[in-house]
């Protein structure tokens, strides 16, 4: 019997990417797709699926929260966390939410299907990008980190274009990414320091040397 795939992820074309790549393996069925959180969870209501592969920044509900949900109300599904996203801290929040497996979409394609075969088999799995990011977690050294190295690289662009006076706009289009994600971005920065204010962030990054006083 086939394993039934939901995908979710709110870009089509990475959408139709993983399609095309899912249906040439016989032993997977991709069942349905939507880049929309809540939508997740009526389908998953309704197909129960096997496995859902899951993006973090999705409209509706964010994939960590729709992983929870998922877990909580049908523990037989398998999420596999498929995420642009490498920071220790997605990934440590994704499984912590009940994911099965954490694949960047870097290295989607291979490793996917490595984590598919996983999840299948009730085991986790992280793709080597994702193994190399938590390292300093998984060996008991996470919470020693402090400072600028508590964010990631990506992270510390937008807080240093944050600090420098700009705009989330603005900063979307220096970085090239949607306003959206700089938005999930700050929100992320300062839950992880503890800080609450634009004021606040450019305090710490030119305490930390990542801006000019």
């Amino acid at each position: 019997m086939k394993l039934r795939i939901l995908l979710a992820d709110d870009h089509q074309m990475f959408r139709e990417a993983l399609r095309s790549l899912l249906e040439k393996d016989p032993r997977l069925d991709v069942a349905a797709e939507t880049g929309d959180g809540l939508e997740v969870l009526r389908l998953v209501g309704e197909m129960s699926p096997d496995i859902v592969c899951m993006d973090i920044n999705m409209p509706g509900m964010n994939g960590i929260e729709t992983t929870r949900q998922i877990t909580a109300a049908w523990p037989s599904v398998r999420v596999i966390a498929l995420s642009a996203f490498s920071e220790p801290q997605y990934i440590q929040d994704m499984m912590n939410a009940g994911a099965a497996a954490y694949v960047t979409k870097a290295a989607a394609g291979a490793e996917l299907l490595r984590a598919i075969d996983a999840a299948s088999r009730d085991r986790t799995y992280l793709c080597p990008d994702a193994t190399d990011a938590v390292k300093g977690i998984l060996s008991g050294h996470g919470d020693e980190t402090k400072g600028p190295a508590r964010i990631g690289a990506r992270e510390r662009q937008v807080l240093q274009l944050v600090a420098a006076g700009f705009t989330s706009a603005q900063i979307a289009d220096q970085l090239h990414i949607a306003a959206s994600t700089v938005e999930v971005h700050r929100r992320n920065i300062m839950r992880k320091l503890d800080l609450h204010s634009v004021a606040g962030l450019t305090r710490y990054a030119i305490r930390n040397g990542l801006v000019p006083d």
